[in-house]
């Protein structure tokens, strides 16, 4: 393995953000939302360490993602949802994989999966309360839960939950978040007075967990904060919440050089140096999910003392200009970690990068090598 550069993940830091995340919803179970191979983090090692936490939960998009789950050995409750009509349903069910249904075609799928298996599918019920992606519109609620009571008759499906995904969560004054609330609500009880009993109820993700004690319900679904990142906006920093950073990318420098004033750095010289200076070429580029967007902007560590990008990212590098830093060839940076530590955090690239925490650390590619510290 290539020690040029690497994506460090704590997974002390992932245990104990879900500690955190338990204590702020006391009543409620946790469910680590490991979608996206963990955001970037690790799928099975960052699932095993949430389960170390007290996750009793695990969440994934894919069908696919919820199987690799289960065949590698995690025998929790996971609960998987977004899949097509054609999806492995099956697979699923024979894993004893929870599905979620917002269709009258998914919900087909499912029943037919559940015949062919011979077992009962634990389906979840989402409801589109006000997102406008995924779920069934509450209009459409009896027409579903008619399949599903006559499924349920048959013994091919056993409707676990009714839940849902807010729009504006991490605004919490914002009042679509009652609104939805009240559809949810609306929305459990009529699937209950269709004779669906000891239902679970859930909607609340990394924001709502975070500052809306009013939505934890039975569950709530941590995402991004498993990682120690909050989803900005009003939710605010992690550290105000306890929640550390799992994720540290660093380099070392492949070239470090002397060059004169007036020198243009990298594709278009839109830097050139002010001064004779030094050079430091960092071989992590767009390729490995640095964003080019960032060139000129992108905050880096260098013995301590803070960088920019020097010019534009490049597939497989980019340059810092360190002046007379006493820095040499092999030397480590840090684009981003923990500012406790005086790190980047994710959030200064995500706005050098016009973007979003979920991005940086879920684009990173597979030429970075996950390195895990703390593995119990």
């Amino acid at each position: 393995m290539s020690n040029l550069r690497g994506a460090y993940i704590d997974l002390a830091a992932i245990r104990e953000n879900i500690k955190v995340l338990q204590d702020l919803a006391k009543n409620s179970e946790v469910m680590a939302v490991v979608k996206a191979d963990a955001y970037g983090h690790g799928l099975i090692p960052v699932a095993k360490a949430a389960r170390q936490g007290g996750a009793t939960w695990l969440g994934t998009a894919l069908l696919e993602e919820a199987i690799h789950l289960r065949k590698s050995g995690d025998k929790g409750r996971i609960l998987t949802w977004l899949g097509s009509p054609k999806d492995n349903w099956q697979e699923c069910i024979d894993l004893d994989i929870d599905v979620s249904v917002s269709s009258i075609e998914i919900a087909s799928a499912i029943i037919g999966a559940a015949k062919k298996s011979g077992k009962s599918a634990n389906v979840h019920i989402k409801v589109d309360t006000g997102l406008g992606r995924n779920g069934v519109m509450p209009n459409d609620l009896a027409d579903l839960t008619k399949v599903l009571e006559e499924a349920k008759a048959a013994g091919q499906i056993n409707v676990v939950a009714v839940w849902t995904h807010f729009a504006l969560a991490d605004a919490p004054s914002s009042p679509t978040i009652a609104k939805q609330l009240e559809v949810l609500d609306q929305s459990f009880k009529f699937v209950e007075s269709r004779g669906f009993k000891n239902l679970m109820k859930h909607a609340a993700n990394s924001a709502a967990t975070l500052t809306a004690p009013n939505a934890h319900f039975d569950l709530v679904r941590p995402g991004i904060a498993v990682y120690g990142i909050t989803p900005g906006g009003e939710v605010g920093k992690a550290s105000e919440y306890g929640l550390r950073p799992a994720m540290s990318l660093k380099a070392n420098a492949a070239l470090v050089k002397e060059v004169p004033a007036g020198h243009g750095i990298s594709y278009g010289a839109e830097y050139v140096t002010k001064t004779d200076t030094k050079i430091a070429l960092i071989p992590l580029g767009y390729a490995d999910g640095v964003p080019r967007i960032a060139g000129n902007k992108g905050p880096v560590i260098a013995k301590g003392k803070k960088f920019s990008v020097a010019g534009r990212v490049c597939m497989d590098q980019f340059v810092i200009d360190i002046g007379d830093l006493d820095f040499a060839t092999g030397d480590e940076v840090v684009l981003f970690g923990d500012p406790a530590k005086n790190e980047p955090d994710v959030e200064e690239w995500a706005k050098a990068s016009q973007s979003i925490g979920y991005e940086i650390v879920t684009r990173l590619g597979p030429r970075v090598p996950r390195i895990y510290l703390n593995e119990i």
